[in-house]
């Protein structure tokens, strides 16, 4: 005779194993009744309880995945995610006719009987054995939550999904064991709260809170009785009883349950018929799920978010790790996103390009001294609808976040290498010849001990008018390439290099930049983004800080809320405040009185630079206020369509430059985003005038501090540094600029190509750029 336990009852194996051996000898296939043969499984009655008992003696019961909700910096909503549309909650807060509705249809001896239901079991097996197939089957709620418990751990694996659900016998014991050990330990209510949590309700909806929602838009704790009838009914088969598809089949279910609850006294008879005759009532809410769902076109930061969580070791040590906690959801993720300044965005980008264009727009904002990305948008909404002009291609980041390989910023990078000078103690006074046309500068020291050694290379100004001497004030605000590149042959290509990362600007595509003088027009491929983020150092004064998205998450499991740590941003000082100062005076000059007058501010202190890459294929604008920090990109992903002889929201181009269309598109979001903002002032330095000179000869003094000149400005402090030797030879693309004024000033074309030797290891500008050889210019 069995031992009974202390306080009365087999245990847990003894309970098993006696329903095994009724059920075996009785002919029976456990209480699933749609099984094979016991004999055909090689399992005698000895052999199950032995499988039985070699089981694992917990149940693990994975915390259910639920919807993740994303906010933007004021706590509002950006969209929901999730992998299962679900929102646990507690049995307080569900319908008391939802509890009796699911018992009375699923399991009415529920608070009757153990884990196992030996009555119903019989019952089963009787009536399936009177009707030649399976009629009928006995499986209690219990063993139906556990059941659930093994589809939710598998995922989306259909494989996993096929273990969990398939009719073996071996199943059947584990679900029975893990049944009995629930009762154990759980008991009926936190079961029935559980069960009615984790099942699915048909229409992407798991748990009664998110049926509730999705059916008839209300909270659980509201349903009726006939509601809570039909979602009850819902349960057996999702697919059939959908009300939403089959309103006739939906309601004939419905109606089954009443009948039962009447009938095993939940409600009177006369309850039950009155509410048969009640119409559905459906109020649906269908479902919101990812990105898309985004408003005010925050699609694609909502998709950096996932990006970044996804990326960032912080969430997890391993991407399937990281992958595991977003798939878990029940997270709440609060953002830097700021409403004002996303809307605002995509505002003035809707207002200066269609949707359909040949090219597209994107921006950035960021906050200087923080790192906060405020906002984030482009012309092409996010979406998988091609024929609607949808991307998922985020065109203002980085490649290993959902963006393309960039697009070259052209003379948007110019600033980055007069702060490397000015660090470098070049004075704001520097003059050199900068002429019209010149060669290439060589030999150039590069990085690591290699050397830029190519000749008879030239470049050009944009027009010939553009012919020096200048100043760094002039060249600054007209864009003359020839002056930079006169610089980055004085200062080398390497200090250019370390003033970028310094200052967090890095290729898009990940890949090491490529030394050749032609870095100083802007040749290679960067984010919005990343110049945006780049130029809030100036503003910052020098201080660089990492973009960042996230401000908070916590995630909710089970009945608990957690806090998770986030990344935080790095803020460290890529330049002195001198130096941030005087290029923000220089800045300050391009939207005054230069190529990027149609960008300025007028009542607000604004500093920024217009880019134009060569045969027009990107145009740029990138610029800041103490507060903000904004870039905007305009050009063809795909790097295919030049912008010439084109169409732009509308309005005919001949030829777009960066003061044309991507400077109103700035000033148009930075206006918006700052509204009711304060307005502080830049700390200004004085740089003089130099003397007046003549600009007819091509020549001028070499700059100052006695360098002489040779109509290159490079003289005899490249020659007396290098001696005409090399040590290594420096692998790298060369450029020009193609800048043109404002406001009416003359818009030639960039007039040369440069020799494919000049470029070595181009491969491209955005999101197919070209790959024969031939370098971008950098302009306006």
């Amino acid at each position: 005779m069995a031992k009974k336990r202390s306080g009365g009852g087999l245990s847990p194996t003894q309970q098993a194993a006696k329903f095994l051996g009724v059920s075996v000898l009785a002919g029976a296939v456990l209480a699933g009744i749609a099984l094979p043969a016991v004999g055909a499984l090689g399992l005698a009655a000895k052999g199950s309880v032995e499988s039985f008992d070699e089981l694992p003696a917990n149940l693990k019961t994975p915390p259910l995945s639920q919807r993740t909700t994303i906010l933007d910096a004021d706590g509002k909503l950006i969209a929901t995610v999730y992998s299962r549309d679900r929102t646990v909650v507690s049995l307080k807060d569900i319908s008391p006719y939802m509890q009796k509705a699911i018992v009375a249809i699923e399991d009415s001896r529920f608070y009757e009987h153990g884990a196992v239901d030996l009555k119903g079991v019989l019952r089963a097996l009787n009536k399936n054995a009177r009707e030649g197939g399976v009629a009928q089957g006995a499986s209690t709620l219990t063993q139906q939550y556990v059941k659930n418990v093994f589809v939710e751990e598998a995922g989306d694996d259909p494989t996993k999904v096929a273990q969990a659900t398939q009719q073996t016998l071996g199943r059947k014991i584990k679900e029975l064991k893990y049944a009995i050990q629930v009762e154990e330990e759980l008991g009926k209510k936190k079961i029935l709260e559980n069960y009615l949590n984790i099942t699915f309700f048909g229409e992407q909806a798991y748990g009664v809170e998110a049926a509730s929602q999705r059916y008839f838009s209300k909270h659980a704790k509201d349903l009726n009785l006939q509601q809570a009838a039909l979602l009850a009914g819902i349960v057996q088969s999702p697919s059939r009883y959908d009300p939403v598809n089959d309103e006739a089949e939906a309601k004939k279910r419905r109606n089954v349950v009443l009948q039962r609850m009447a009938e095993v006294g939940d409600v009177s008879q006369a309850e039950a018929d009155k509410a048969k005759q009640a119409p559905l009532g459906l109020k649906v809410s269908r479902p919101k799920n990812g990105c898309i769902t985004a408003s005010d076109g925050a699609g694609f930061f909502c998709d950096y978010v996932r990006q970044v969580f996804m990326s960032d070791p912080v969430f997890g040590k391993t991407k399937k790790a990281r992958a595991k906690i977003w798939n878990q959801g029940g997270l709440t993720i609060r953002t830097t996103m700021d409403r004002q300044a996303q809307k605002s965005v995509q505002k003035s980008i809707k207002e200066h390009i269609n949707t359909s264009d040949e090219v597209a727009a994107a921006a950035a904002i960021v906050e200087p001294g923080t790192g906060k990305i405020l906002a984030m948008g482009q012309s092409r909404p996010y979406g998988i609808n091609t024929k609607k002009h949808q991307t998922t291609l985020n065109l203002a980041v980085d490649k290993d976040m959902g963006g393309g390989v960039g697009y070259q910023p052209g003379s948007t990078f110019k600033p980055i290498v007069a702060a490397a000078a000015l660090e470098g103690g070049m004075p704001p006074t520097q003059v050199y010849p900068a002429p019209y046309e010149m060669d290439y500068p060589h030999p150039v020291q590069a990085c690591d001990g290699k050397v830029w050694n190519e000749s008879g290379v030239s470049l050009t100004n944009e027009t010939r008018a553009e012919n020096g001497p200048y100043s760094m004030k002039e060249a600054m605000a007209k864009s003359v390439n020839t002056y930079f590149v006169e610089m980055i042959g004085e200062i080398g290509i390497c200090p250019a290099i370390q003033m970028a990362k310094k200052m967090g600007v890095e290729r898009a595509d990940g890949a090491a930049f490529r030394q050749a003088p032609s870095i100083a027009l802007g040749g290679q491929e960067m984010s919005p983004l990343t110049m945006a983020s780049g130029y809030a150092t100036f503003a910052a004064r020098g201080m660089h800080c990492t973009p960042v998205a996230i401000e908070s998450i916590s995630q909710r499991v089970g009945g608990t809320t957690k806090s998770l740590k986030v990344p935080n941003s790095t803020c460290s000082r890529a330049m002195s405040e001198n130096t941030a100062d005087t290029i923000s005076t220089l800045l300050r000059g391009v939207v005054e009185d230069g190529t990027g007058r149609q960008a300025g501010l007028s009542n607000r202190a604004s500093a920024g630079k217009t880019g134009t890459t060569d045969e027009r294929y990107a145009a740029w604008f990138v610029g800041y206020t103490p507060n903000l920090a904004g870039a905007v990109w305009v050009g063809d992903p795909a790097h295919k369509r030049k912008m010439e002889d084109i169409k732009i929201g509308g309005v005919y181009h001949a030829k777009v430059f960066g003061g044309a269309v991507p400077a109103p598109i700035w000033k148009g979001m930075m206006s918006g985003a700052l509204k009711g903002k304060p307005a502080p002032g830049f700390n200004l330095v004085d740089i003089p005038d130099p003397p007046a000179q003549g600009k007819d000869k091509g020549h001028g003094d070499g700059g100052n501090g006695g360098r002489p000149g040779n109509g290159h400005g490079n003289g005899g402090f490249i020659g007396g540094l290098f001696d005409g030797t090399t040590t290594g030879t420096a692998n790298g693309g060369a450029g020009g600029s193609t800048d043109a004024g404002a406001g009416g000033a003359p818009l030639p074309s960039p007039t040369f190509t440069f020799p494919g030797n000049l470029v070595q290891g181009q491969t491209g500008s955005g999101t197919a750029g070209p790959t024969d050889g031939t370098a971008s210019t950098s302009g306006p």
